[in-house]
């Protein structure tokens, strides 16, 4: 039976001894091959039981390190916050008594910025309290009208009565170094007035004698002769007088350029006006102004006001110093309250970059508090706190 051929393998007949023969070696092979997986086997078991060990030696000391980056960041902590407190109260006291000092500073100014005005005030209110009475003095003279037949009545009360009205206008107006009455000009001649202008030595002339007797007659008058008569011999006075005002008180270089002839009554001035304009043409041809009572007053307050203007210019350098004051003190509040911004912005920067400061410590906190300390494998992607912060 064991010689006994099996089957042929090419060409050789197999017995069944050599088959078991066969099969045996086969077998042996096939254990060697197991027996060195097996050893192939233990050898990656215990390398990779190394490598874990290696692994949680390495976690292992990973978390003591963050243990201690943990403890070191919670002393950091307290004593962020110490400081923090400390310099919130330091920074308050600061504010505080800055606040306090630029109050003061400020409500001293103001004090004395409306005590000075107060003052200007009070003077403004005298000044138009005497404004207000001598414009009421005028208009009591305004308001006087004159009867024509009484100032015709007889020439020396029309004399007296037209110097009269033309001193009592000056004198209630104008101050008395801005008037002269019956002052003596170089040539020896009087006017009855000469008003003195401010910052010009010439003086004007006034003449009060003005001739009467013609619009007696042409008042009187009852048919067109006598009328026609009247008013030639208006024509003559008053063109004579004209002529001598403008001769006697037109000197150059001592007198002004026109002279004024002051009628005492608003009627005769109108008739003048209205019946003898040539006579008018005439005068403002020989540089002499016909004036009555209200032009009069109307010239008086022109030249009142060139008085008043003078005095103030003469004030000017006292009501300069007076604004400049003023605008020192307004300057200088100007410059306070510059300060006071500059230290309130001074101040909310401070309190920006703390709070700035704040909101990192939390947020490094909150991921200090929010990490996981877990397996092997997840303590490798733990972030590294330290390199962050260097990121930051």
């Amino acid at each position: 039976m064991m010689t006994q051929s099996l089957f042929v393998l090419a060409g050789h007949p197999v017995t069944p001894a050599e088959a078991l023969a066969a099969i045996g070696l086969g077998a042996l092979a096939l254990l060697a091959l197991v027996l060195l997986v097996l050893i192939g086997a233990g050898s990656a078991r215990r390398r990779e039981a190394r490598e874990a060990e290696a692994r949680a030696r390495e976690a292992e000391a990973r978390l003591a390190g963050l243990e201690r980056m943990q403890a070191e960041a919670t002393g950091r902590l307290q004593a962020f916050a110490a400081a923090l407190g400390s310099r919130q109260a330091d920074l308050a006291r600061g504010v505080a008594e800055r606040l306090d000092a630029v109050g003061a500073r400020v409500g001293d100014g103001l004090a004395a910025s409306g005590q000075a005005t107060a003052e200007q005030l009070a003077k403004l209110e005298a000044r138009l309290a005497v404004i207000d009475a001598a414009g009421a003095s005028i208009g009591a003279l305004a308001g006087q009208v004159t009867d024509l037949k009484a100032i015709l009545a007889n020439k020396p009360a029309r004399g007296a009565f037209g110097q009269g009205r033309m001193e009592a206008i000056l004198k209630d107006a104008l101050p008395p170094s801005a008037v002269t009455f019956q002052a003596q000009l170089s040539t020896g001649v009087r006017p009855d007035a000469l008003i003195r202008l401010p910052g010009d030595r010439r003086g004007l002339a006034v003449d009060a004698k003005f001739p009467l007797e013609g619009f007696e007659r042409l008042r009187l008058a009852e048919n067109p002769e006598a009328v026609k008569a009247a008013e030639t011999r208006v024509r003559a006075d008053v063109g004579k007088h004209v002529s001598d005002v403008a001769g006697k008180y037109l000197i150059a270089g001592e007198t002004q350029d026109v002279a004024l002839l002051f009628v005492p009554s608003e009627q005769i001035h109108a008739d003048l006006a209205e019946k003898f304009d040539d006579l008018v043409a005439r005068a403002h041809r020989a540089r002499v102004l016909i004036v009555s009572p209200s032009l009069l007053i109307l010239a008086v307050q022109v030249v009142q006001g060139l008085t008043r203007d003078a005095a103030l210019r003469e004030q000017a350098h006292l009501l300069q110093a007076e604004v400049g004051r003023l605008l020192d003190d307004v300057r200088r509040v100007g410059e306070r309250v510059e300060k006071l911004k500059s230290h309130f912005g001074q101040v909310v920067g401070d309190l920006d970059q703390i709070a700035i400061s704040t909101e990192k410590v939390t947020r490094r906190g909150m991921r200090l508090e929010q990490m996981e300390l877990g397996a092997a494998s997840s303590a490798e992607t733990l972030p590294n706190p330290l390199q962050r912060e260097a990121a930051e």
